[in-house]
């Protein structure tokens, strides 16, 4: 793979529940301005790729199947330390600390790619389907999963976090019970939640 920037977030640590509004603006705005470039540089590696020199990022359906397949190529995991078991066990709520912790977690480089490739997914969406757009909820801490993340909206009452979505296909990957073509099976699963 060609030398991949990783994404540098304007805060070390994402744990949106506990960010004050103003940091959550903030990242929020972040997200929508570092985007052109974080899909100019995710667009350069898989185009650098061998097998991929030809693939067409032109924001069509059509495009999440060579890139799905990419991205079920370049998935990472590494070991987990015993420090950061220690720490998901803590910060669980008590019906989790049952379930035995994972000993892999994904690489950092896989997280930043699931993020540039939620991004193009978001994109996918938006430039074929003109009734979504971003939004940005802070209120509802307690409940919304996506409080404080970039969100589509449009989907009837469901908002689409390309994110959460992204980094849930990675660990699928990674697990071995996701394959390539699952990106663009989100697609067209969502697809048909448009209102």
């Amino acid at each position: 793979m060609k030398e991949y920037e990783i994404i540098q977030p304007p805060f070390t640590t994402l744990q949106f529940k506990e960010m004050s509004k103003e940091d959550l603006i903030k990242y929020y705005t972040w997200y929508l301005d570092i985007m052109p470039e974080r899909l100019n540089i995710l667009v350069n590696v898989v185009k650098a790729s061998k097998g991929y020199e030809n693939w067409k990022p032109d924001y069509s359906p059509e495009s999440l199947e060579k890139l799905g397949q990419w991205f079920y190529e370049n998935v990472e995991n590494r070991k987990r330390t015993d420090e950061e078991k220690v720490e998901i066990y803590n910060r669980a709520p008590d019906w989790f600390r049952s379930v035995q912790i994972q000993d892999t977690e994904l690489t950092n480089k896989t997280f930043s790619l699931a993020i540039d490739i939620g991004m193009y997914l978001a994109n996918v969406f938006l430039k074929n389907n003109n009734s979504l757009k971003w939004e940005h909820f802070t209120n509802g801490k307690k409940i919304d999963i996506d409080y404080g993340q970039p969100v589509l909206i449009g989907f009837g009452s469901d908002t689409f976090n390309p994110t959460h979505i992204t980094i849930t296909l990675a660990y699928g990957i990674a697990r071995k019970n996701k394959t390539g073509n699952r990106l663009k099976e989100l697609y067209e699963t969502w697809i048909k939640f448009i209102k």
